[in-house]
């Protein structure tokens, strides 16, 4: 009995084995279908997947990245659902109490560069481990927060109505005059955010990441207010320039964003082993968010139709479809090909090797 030589067709004239019959084609065409899939989705790991060809002969190869959703369509189905959702959620019976000034918003890019430097500097002189820790201590409470309140209106709906306008009042021991109100629904609705708050801290899976990102989003848009349409212009002028400048012109943002282990971005898996993930920020959303709901609000006052929401939803969409096919284009790209498997330094550097792919993050 004879074995297969290496790179021959077992099965085929010559192998002398009846066994590898039923793998007829596989050293040309493997068939995949019949060995179980698995999946690192957090790391992008690609699995591997086994033939048994001959005694001490195993095929092995790698597949591709799954993708089942184009990352492309992805990103604009995502985003425009988010900023469709925040932004009717972000009517309210009542004016908001707090809106934002001519004057805070032309710190706003000021502050949001302070912040943003503070964080390079973090991971630059400290450990990235200790920094991350940190900060996913901080995000968890954030997500719990986040998560509930937006699963709220849709939990109120089955409970008793003296449970979503009962008040309970809790002073901090020490600090009386320190004190949280919330009602028994907020506490049910909490049940459900923690739990998913700590699948997020245990696993960090890219999915868990996406929700709790989403979550920001819808409750940064509800909760902010421009108060004008004169602010959100002053606004978004002074973040191109913030865009411009930390994106193009020096590597803070970056580096922030790939060192930054918390739901501040979106992950959208790719085919590309490289890069298994594109990455855009939640800024991308909840900027030019909080500006349509300023657009539907307005029409609500008016009491007549949504054109003004209309057309700035509509302006918002061929923006980020515009900015896909410019990055694709010119692969100057507007969202940033996110690899975690590999820490920041690697990223870096075959980054750097792969030309002039400028990379942004909000």
């Amino acid at each position: 009995m004879g074995y297969p030589q290496l790179g021959q067709d077992p099965g085929q004239p010559g192998s002398n084995d009846d066994r590898f019959q039923p793998l007829r084609g596989v050293a040309c065409a493997p068939p995949w279908h019949l060995v179980p899939f698995a999946e690192n989705a957090r790391t992008g790991d690609q699995p591997q997947r086994h033939v048994r060809v001959g005694v001490g002969i195993t095929a092995v190869a790698r597949a591709n990245h799954p993708a089942p959703v184009d990352p492309n369509l992805n990103v604009i189905l995502t985003a425009c659902l988010t900023v469709y959702v925040g932004c009717f959620r972000s009517v309210k019976p009542t004016p908001p109490a707090e809106t934002m000034s001519n004057e805070h918003a032309m710190r706003f890019p000021l502050v949001g560069s302070a912040m943003l430097l503070s964080l390079f500097l973090l991971f630059k002189f400290f450990s990235k481990d200790l920094v991350n820790a940190v900060l996913t201590c901080y995000f968890f409470v954030l997500g719990i927060i986040a998560f509930s309140a937006t699963l709220l209106p849709s939990i109120k709906h089955f409970l008793p109505k003296h449970w979503n306008e009962d008040l309970i009042v809790w002073h901090a021991p020490y600090f009386h005059s320190a004190s949280v109100e919330f009602t028994r629904s907020q506490i049910v609705a909490s049940i459900p955010g923690t739990l998913f708050c700590v699948w997020y801290a245990s696993q960090k899976h890219w999915l868990a990441n996406n929700i709790l990102g989403i979550a920001f989003c819808i409750q940064g848009i509800e909760m902010l207010s421009l108060g004008s349409f004169k602010t959100g212009a002053i606004l978004l002028a002074g973040l191109f320039v913030y865009d411009i400048f930390w994106v193009f012109f020096t590597p803070v943002m970056v580096s922030v964003a790939k060192s930054f282990d918390a739901p501040i971005k979106l992950l959208f898996p790719t085919s590309d082993l490289a890069r298994p993930y594109s990455m855009l920020g939640l800024g991308d959303i909840v900027i030019p968010g909080i500006f349509v709901a300023l657009a539907l609000r307005f029409d609500v006052s008016r009491g007549k139709q949504i054109r003004y929401f209309n057309s700035a939803f509509f302006g918002y969409t061929l923006g980020l479809v515009l900015t896909i096919i410019v990055m694709n284009w010119f692969q100057a790209a507007q969202l940033l090909e996110y690899d975690e498997s590999k820490p920041a330094s690697a990223s870096s550097s075959s980054q750097d090797g792969d030309g002039k792919l400028n990379k942004k993050v909000e």
